[in-house]
């Protein structure tokens, strides 16, 4: 059974719209915030998934973060570390640069790519280690996701 894209998600930029180069690799590169609303009843935590479809080898996940409590934000200057306790609780795996944590978007010159910033909605926390894979996060999550939504940014070098 498919989640319902029921969850609002929200940053500094709307979706559609450009990412503020602070969030990425020619800024600070720190992830943006993210506000969320419309979580399901039953809701024990959140995963976040960030990536970008248009990277030239397939889809480049910029960040993954899971155990989050439903929260209805996700600040900035999350460290990256395995776990974290401020600004928010998570556990966060290996990015597609081989990283714990937000990388932000770094594309080749050329036409904009669309970076999806995912937020699930799950009824139980996960038993996964900090670093895991994608892989492994998505097949952790399996039959445990109420609901999801996503802001979808732009950005091009």
């Amino acid at each position: 059974m498919k989640a319902p894209k029921s969850i609002e998600v929200a940053s500094v930029f709307k979706d559609g719209e450009a990412i503020p180069k602070t969030y990425t690799c020619e800024g600070v590169d720190t992830n943006p915030p993210l506000y969320i609303s419309g979580l399901p009843k039953g809701t024990k935590s959140l995963v976040i998934i960030v990536d970008d479809p248009d990277a030239p080898g397939g889809t480049f996940t910029h960040w993954i973060a899971w155990n989050i409590p439903p929260v209805e934000e996700i600040p900035s200057w999350v460290p990256q570390e395995g776990e974290t306790e401020e600004p928010v609780h998570m556990v966060q795996g290996k990015n597609d640069f081989g990283k714990i944590g937000y990388n932000g978007p770094c594309p080749p010159r050329g036409k904009p790519h669309h970076y999806h910033f995912k937020v699930y909605a799950l009824d139980t926390e996960l038993d996964l280690h900090p670093g895991a894979s994608r892989h492994q996060l998505e097949n952790a999550m399996e039959g445990h996701v109420l609901a999801w939504g996503e802001v979808v940014g732009l950005f091009q070098r």
